[in-house]
């Protein structure tokens, strides 16, 4: 198995284990003959989220935020949820959406990010990724330094409070 296709693997396998061991962790296990009643059921028909990726938060070596964003994503293509997931990467987690040489150079490794499999699978189930330009430039970024189809807001900051006045939700993982 070659390196990059393993790495891919290896995370993709920790989204899955990370979602199992959540969906454990919520709850204690209910005995057989006991099973769950929702007393409060949650059928959304539409729903626009925006996931504020400003910190690191981990479980083992998977960003919470990025776990949470794909677990989102599946559940709007299961019950047919109408909306838009956006992620708004910056500050502390601004890192994250860079392309391997700019994330080698910033985070001093020679590993290429390990978060580009997630953000491009991101991507393919339709959730928007955003960098923000003032994190950009404190860091002497550029757009060439970020992965495809990364989109670059005017301040993250600005972006949340437009999204949220437009109706978004904020996460905060």
């Amino acid at each position: 198995m070659n390196p990059p296709f393993r790495k891919t693997m290896q995370l993709l396998l920790g989204c899955a284990a990370l979602a199992l061991s959540a969906q454990a962790m919520a709850a204690p296990a209910p005995a057989a003959a006991d099973p769950i009643h929702v007393d409060i059921p949650v059928p959304l028909k539409h729903a626009d989220v925006v996931f504020n990726m400003d910190h690191r938060a981990f479980v083992g070596d998977l960003p919470v935020g990025m776990n949470y964003m794909h677990l989102l994503a599946m559940r709007y293509a299961k019950d047919h949820i109408t909306g838009k997931i956006i992620g708004v990467f910056h500050g502390a987690g601004a890192y994250m959406v860079l392309n391997d040489k700019a994330y080698d150079a910033a985070r001093h490794v020679k590993t290429g990010n390990p978060y580009a499999p997630i953000i491009a699978g991101l991507r393919k189930q339709g959730v928007q990724i955003e960098e923000c330009r003032v994190s950009m430039m404190a860091h002497h970024w550029g757009n060439a330094d970020l992965l495809p189809g990364v989109l670059v807001n005017g301040g993250a900051v600005a972006r949340l409070i437009e999204l949220q006045q437009q109706g978004y939700v904020q996460i905060q993982p």
